[in-house]
């Protein structure tokens, strides 16, 4: 008797965001009734055609308003720990949530995936180089899957810059703080094409990476870590990004 196939670790992004229509058209009015959000810099988000759109992350809220602010869809990434609660397994990926194993290898590879196809389709793919939300406050420094999904795909990054929403809703906070004030800035975009020849380089996906992160840095203000997330005590000295784009 042959056994089964194994199922892959996550269904095709086609089968996320059923919901997302109706999620959009009630979270639009929504935030804009219950705070104040001031956006800066939506026309640098391309019109038509892919791009990833990457940001900070201080609260669980930085999605939420991304999708409410952006006049595009857009699919993002989240914990794959998200599926082991039943509030969340079925609403998340309704939502566009494409859920990812940090602890890497073929789950994680597997979710990169999905959102290149996401990417294939000339939508918008969203993702927190961080890789979780900095509980510090700090600007930790990103990963590369932003960075290599971007150089694959030929996909621009946007940089967004978040501020506020820590207050609105911190990390260990169950409910939100309404009537209060957060900000949403969208820089211009990085272009991958300069690296071309390099779409595989590992040094490209770390430059285009700490770009990134600059220009994130510049737009809130944040104190940057050359520390991943949630791995270690914050170096004490800060690392200089002002560089990050030489060579």
């Amino acid at each position: 008797m042959v056994p089964a196939a194994t199922p892959p670790p996550f269904p095709g992004p086609r089968r996320y965001g059923r919901l997302y229509p109706v999620a959009r058209a009630v979270l639009g009015p929504a935030c804009s009734t219950l705070w104040h959000i001031d956006v800066q810099g939506l026309d640098h988000v391309p019109a038509t055609g892919p791009a990833v759109i990457a940001a900070n992350h201080v609260s669980f809220l930085d999605s939420v308003f991304l999708m409410a602010t952006l006049p595009r869809r857009i699919t993002f990434v989240g914990k794959a720990e998200y599926l082991d609660s039943w509030k969340t397994r079925y609403l998340f990926p309704n939502v566009g949530m494409i859920p990812i194993d940090r602890s890497g290898g073929d789950a994680s590879k597997a979710a990169l995936d999905a959102a290149a196809e996401v990417l294939a389709r000339g939508e918008l793919f969203g993702i927190f180089p961080e890789g979780t939300r900095s509980r510090s406050g700090l600007l930790h420094r990103g990963r590369t899957g932003a960075a290599r999904l971007a150089l694959a795909n030929g996909a621009p990054i946007v940089p967004v810059g978040i501020k506020g929403t820590e207050t609105i809703q911190p990390p260990d906070a169950k409910l939100p703080k309404l009537r209060a004030a957060c900000s949403l800035e969208f820089r211009p975009p990085l272009d991958p094409g300069r690296f071309a020849g390099r779409e595989h380089d590992p040094r490209a996906a770390r430059q285009l990476t700490d770009e990134l992160m600059f220009e994130i840095m510049q737009s809130t203000g944040q104190t940057y870590v050359d520390q991943y997330a949630g791995e270690s005590p914050p170096a004490d000295r800060p690392t200089d990004l002002s560089m990050a784009g030489a060579g």
